[in-house]
């Protein structure tokens, strides 16, 4: 090696090794070759193909053919549903006709994204301290649920009435937060247990409340609630004749990732915050009061959980009934997987955000299209995950070697 490689050797091998946004690339890499292995694995035309590539000497070239085929067919589908066919864009540039079709998927895709950033960024900044914040979904509901109480129940302008309705919304998941953070600060009690358990608990009280409260429609025997006024909704951004579905909770999200890098980076109780889960004993011998943050984690954290589920509501059905957030849709427990993929970093969240969102939504045309079955885009966002959560192996797969480090705790590895 020369001595003008060295210098160049010593950069890459620098920059691999502690860049998280390079890291988090290759897993994305590793992510979509094992979806691809998996669909050659469950495709039949592609299995019959290799079946009998020694009938013929050109069988063995038409089953790799097949086998490109499935596979960009399935990816293409993805990209298409989710961003856009690129056809349709050129159609729309050229002739200024169409922008609403053209424009559904990726609007689909930011409508799926924006509470999710929201909730995202709420649990992040729990991760970031060393607390597991697993309520994030239950806050979300009770978010939802004094939503539309507010939105509903309330009448006033516009003006008024949105940011009342937000704030109402904020307001419930914050108690969905002090629980657990009371009982973690002065009992003890372990806040994954605590958290998962007032999931289950809030998912019955929705049920009572859009069932056996005032808040149920009225004239209705199901588990669906009132409506929120016209003045409590998130109006689509480019107006409800669009078709298209993508709201102003987009700029609430905007303000939330602001807000957060505000605080983690720049504020005072940010550093404590920071401190506290990087080294819980060094925070506590420079003076910051461990129970005190404990507490203020869990409001903040389940109060943008909360505006999560506000913001999903009023986005979008602009009601609750007694499946919201609940099953596939739980939007605070997917939160929990895109804040390890961004590495609780509000701008990394942005993108595992977009990244989850556009597998969601581009996932059900690629079922579609190619009859390949939704799971898949399930079975892609795990694999990401897992390999983010295991850098050293994406490391030695790739051969980003590193000096050896021991083993850290999972909060404290994924804020670092």
């Amino acid at each position: 090696m020369t001595t003008a490689e060295a210098p160049r050797r010593t950069w890459w091998t620098r920059y691999t090794s502690q860049s998280p946004s390079l890291l988090t690339f290759f897993a994305l890499v590793l992510g979509f070759l094992i979806g691809a292995i998996v669909i050659i694995a469950t495709t039949p035309a592609v299995l019959d193909a290799w079946r009998h590539i020694f009938h013929s000497p050109t069988a063995i070239f038409s089953a790799l053919k097949i086998t490109w085929d499935n596979v960009s067919a399935a990816y293409r589908s993805l990209f298409v549903g989710s961003i856009g066919d690129p056809r349709s864009f050129v159609h729309s540039f050229t002739t200024g006709k169409g922008w609403d079709t053209t424009m559904t998927p990726i609007s689909e895709t930011l409508t799926y994204a924006t509470p999710l950033v929201i909730a995202s960024v709420g649990v992040g900044i729990a991760f970031q301290t060393g607390l597991f914040n697993i309520g994030a979904n239950g806050q979300a509901i009770l978010g939802g649920i004094v939503g539309v109480w507010a939105g509903s129940m309330l009448h006033m302008t516009s003006v008024i009435h949105l940011p009342l309705t937000l704030v109402a919304g904020v307001l419930g998941g914050i108690v969905g937060g002090l629980i657990p953070g009371i009982l973690k600060a002065y009992a003890g009690a372990h806040e994954v247990i605590v958290t998962l358990m007032l999931n289950y608990i809030i998912a019955f009280f929705l049920l009572y409340v859009v069932l056996s409260t005032a808040l149920q429609q009225p004239g209705q025997s199901n588990d669906i609630s009132r409506t929120i006024d016209h003045s409590a909704i998130l109006q689509p951004l480019f107006g409800t004749s669009s078709g298209l579905r993508v709201s102003y909770g987009i700029f609430v999200a905007a303000a939330v990732v602001i807000f957060a890098w505000w605080f983690l980076n720049r504020s005072t109780l940010g550093f404590d915050f920071r401190v506290t889960g990087a080294n819980p004993f060094a925070a506590r011998a420079s003076g910051i009061n461990p129970k005190a943050v404990i507490i203020l984690v869990f409001v903040i954290s389940g109060g943008l959980a909360g505006l999560a589920g506000e913001v999903q509501m009023a986005s979008t059905n602009h009601y609750i009934d007694g499946g919201f957030l609940i099953g596939n849709a739980g939007i605070g427990f997917t939160a929990i997987t895109v804040a390890l993929l961004g590495r609780n970093r509000p701008g990394g969240i942005v993108w595992g955000s977009l990244l989850f969102a556009a597998l969601g939504v581009g996932g059900r045309t690629m079922q579609a299209m190619t009859g390949i079955p939704l799971d898949l885009a399930t079975v892609i966002q795990s694999i990401v995950v897992l390999f983010v959560a295991t850098p050293v192996l994406v490391k030695e797969i790739f051969h980003l070697r590193t000096q050896a480090q021991g083993v850290q705790l999972a909060t404290k590895g994924w804020g670092q």
